[in-house]
């Protein structure tokens, strides 16, 4: 790769002043200027961070690792250099080497109870004693441990939890103590007391949000993924179930009406947000900008849906930005996304580890 010469303003929380950011030729962000580098210029970002995605599911279910490879591919082409896989059921990690695909942060498999998810994705436990075992296994070999903690209880007809509350906090702990994270699927309100009381450090979608259950994730600093493009399809679930389960149907309609008043309420409580899109399955790969859009439309605002899904997200997955020594990972734009975040649609260029992709 040649090294390259970018400059302009970069988004990272800083002032708008033009600066320069070398690239060297083992695609990282170079300590000294570079001689004879191509240059580029425009407004950088670090790559963007699709913060909830399953490379590996389909709309069928499991999908074979060469599809696996394009959904990462065109995650990567729409500027979403990393992701964190929120559940997949196959192993991705032969993937890494591949240097069109996005860094992926993992979760392991859903876990689950018998007939409380989507079939063939999760890992399912007959006996909920036995999650903390499984938690502690799953957090052996990834950084987040994913668990159901909702869905529909066909004997109740409606969403309900699938974890006692002292089960749910001696697998976090034992989550915690191995080093990762833990976040869980949770669509209606029941859930959300006993997972946040319990020290999860994320909810997904959370479209169930109460004024209690917002204190307590602002006060306890729990992250949000709203995943709002996805939650568009919420009518649609309770239509395809409606006449099986009118309760549960009721509800998601219910559920979707207040999801954007939900969320505003957590910006404005001050819950952290981030930006996933829940691709894989009803959503199709390579949408971040539009979830970006949706989050700067719902309360976060442009500059903030930003770093929802550049900067801030990588922080808290615990990557590095763009300081010297860093991947090269940028998403180069011809003008200000903050004045019209469409810009992201049609990047200058998208560099993964200093390799450009487009």
């Amino acid at each position: 790769m040649p090294p390259l010469h970018l400059h302009g303003p970069v988004l990272d929380g800083g002032d708008d002043a033009p600066r320069d950011l070398w690239i060297t030729a083992d695609g990282r962000v170079g300590r000294e200027p570079i001689a004879h580098a191509d240059r580029l210029e425009g407004w950088i970002l670090p790559g963007l961070v699709d913060a909830h995605c399953h490379v590996g599911i389909g709309p069928d279910g499991p999908v074979e690792l060469e599809e696996a490879r394009t959904q990462g591919h065109v995650d990567a082409a729409a500027g979403a250099l990393l992701i964190r896989d929120c559940g997949a059921p196959i192993d991705t990690r032969p993937l890494d080497d591949d240097p069109a695909m996005p860094e992926i942060v993992r979760a392991g498999r859903h876990l689950a109870r018998p007939k409380r998810y989507i079939r063939g994705l999760s890992i399912d436990l007959e006996d909920p004693t036995e999650l903390p075992r499984l938690v502690a296994e799953q957090a052996r070999a990834n950084p987040w441990v994913k668990l159901v903690g909702d869905w529909i209880d066909r004997d109740e007809g409606d969403l309900a939890p699938l974890w006692p509350e002292d089960v749910l906090r001696d697998a976090i702990d034992a989550a915690h103590a191995h080093g990762a994270r833990v976040t869980a699927h949770v669509f209606g309100e029941h859930a959300l007391p006993g997972l946040i009381g319990a020290g999860i450090d994320c909810i997904e979608h959370g479209t169930g949000l109460t004024d209690e259950t917002i204190a307590m994730m602002a006060a306890r600093g729990t992250a949000l993924v709203p995943t709002l493009i996805n939650v568009e399809n919420f009518p649609g679930f309770a239509d395809a179930a409606g006449e099986k389960f009118p309760a549960y149907a009721t509800h998601m309609r219910a559920l979707h009406a207040r999801a954007r008043d939900t969320i505003a309420a957590a910006i404005d409580a001050g819950v952290v947000v981030y930006a996933g899109t829940d691709a894989g399955g009803g959503i199709v790969h390579g949408r971040i900008v539009d979830e970006i859009a949706a989050l700067a439309e719902v309360g976060l605002g442009p500059e903030r849906a930003l770093a929802a899904a550049s900067g801030a997200a990588r922080r808290w997955l615990g990557r590095p930005v763009l300081e010297p020594g860093a991947p090269a990972d940028v998403v180069l734009v011809r003008e200000d996304p903050r004045l019209d975040l469409d810009v992201l649609r049609h990047p200058a260029a998208v560099l993964r580890r200093g390799r450009v992709l487009l």
